[in-house]
C-alpha cells in the first residue's frame, strides 16, 4: 500500500488542483489520506474526493480516510451532504 497522502489543513480552490493531481498520480493503487490536520473542506475539493472514491470503487481499489481524534474532516463532509465517508482513527485498519 502507498503512504498516507496528508491532507493541508485548508482544502479550498486553491489546494483543489494540487489534490487532484497527488491522488491521479497513485490510480491503480490502494489510497489512504490522512485528513486529521484539516481545518476546512472547501466545495471544489469535495468534488475531488468524490470523484477520486467514485474512480477508485470502479477501478475495485481501497480508498480510505483516517481523521486521528479530529471529528472536523467528517462535520464538514457530513455538512455537505454528502454520502458518508468511511473513517478511521490514525494507525486503525479502515
Amino acid at each position: 500500500m502507498s503512504a498516507p497522502v496528508l491532507l493541508p489543513s485548508v482544502l479550498d480552490i486553491r489546494a483543489a488542483g494540487p489534490l487532484q493531481a497527488e491522488i491521479l498520480a497513485l490510480r491503480g493503487q490502494p489510497v489512504t489520506l490522512d485528513a486529521s490536520a484539516v481545518e476546512r473542506l472547501g466545495g471544489l475539493c469535495l468534488q475531488v474526493l468524490l470523484s477520486a472514491r467514485s474512480t477508485w470503487a470502479a477501478d475495485g481499489q481501497p480508498f480510505d480516510v483516517t481523521t486521528g481524534d479530529s471529528s472536523t474532516f467528517s462535520d464538514q463532509w457530513a455538512a455537505f451532504g454528502a454520502a458518508p465517508f468511511d473513517t478511521a482513527p490514525v494507525g486503525a485498519a479502515a
